[in-house]
């Protein structure tokens, strides 16, 4: 890379920079202070770069003068980039759990690992059901539709039905 082009990327990248008293953005996200829609006060809402949608929108702090919001400052902001990562990280975490189901059932020849992997296409959702022996070796592995339900009832019937496609 040149050394121009090595100035107008950080110049680039400062220009992203806001720090005013009701807009900040830095380090891929944007604050901003927004009257109220539920009540008379402020709230504020967090951004993430590329996002349509706020990852997190709440009450926001009065200034002193009790009619105006209090400025953005940079601890604030801090604070608002921890806040919102950790609510995209549990949504994260939420989504994956209803995505990806396991159970174990215990069986004469002994644990089998039932997993039930759903693919949330657009066009085409559908699930995999999979199972496995105690040692991690597959023994089956079955598309299914995307409402399945797993449970020990469905995973043992799957099982006695020798791994057939369920119904």
């Amino acid at each position: 890379m040149t050394e121009n082009a090595t100035n107008d990327t950080v110049d680039s990248e400062e220009s992203d920079v806001i720090n005013e008293p009701r807009l900040w953005r830095n380090n891929g996200w944007t604050a901003r202070v927004i009257k109220n829609e539920d009540d008379e006060g402020w709230a504020v809402e967090m951004i993430k770069d590329g996002e349509a949608e706020p990852a997190l929108v709440g009450p926001w702090t009065m200034g002193r003068d009790k009619k105006n919001p209090k400025p953005l400052d940079v601890s604030a902001f801090q604070t608002l980039i921890k806040t919102a990562s950790e609510v995209l990280r549990r949504h994260e975490h939420q989504l994956h759990a209803q995505l990806h189901r396991k159970l174990t059932v215990d069986r004469e020849n002994g644990p089998i690992l039932i997993c039930l992997d759903i693919v949330p296409d657009e066009d085409d959702p559908y699930a995999t059901l999979s199972a496995e022996d105690a040692d991690g070796e597959q023994l089956a592995k079955v598309r299914v539709g995307p409402n399945f339900k797993l449970s020990p009832a469905s995973a043992n019937a799957w099982i006695d039905d020798e791994f057939r496609q369920p119904e």
